[in-house]
């Protein structure tokens, strides 16, 4: 498979830059293993798992926050 040439490869991270905010969330030791297991078991990335149990976890605040 022929690797992404240099245009390709500063286009994606030029699309990221503009498109997406960082975060570095940092767990012990160990701990990322667990979690990507769990996220390779449902079949998602680890990223997509991080960013769905942040939404679920909103949605239930925003549920239980006073008026």
């Amino acid at each position: 498979m022929p690797k992404n040439s240099k245009a390709r490869i500063d286009a994606n991270r030029r699309y990221a830059e503009k498109s997406y905010d960082r975060l570095y969330p940092f767990v012990p030791k160990g701990r990322k293993a667990e979690i990507q297991a769990i996220a390779d078991a449902q079949g998602e990335s680890l990223n997509d798992f991080i960013v769905t149990a942040i939404d679920e976890r909103m949605e239930r605040l925003k549920a239980t926050a006073p008026d």
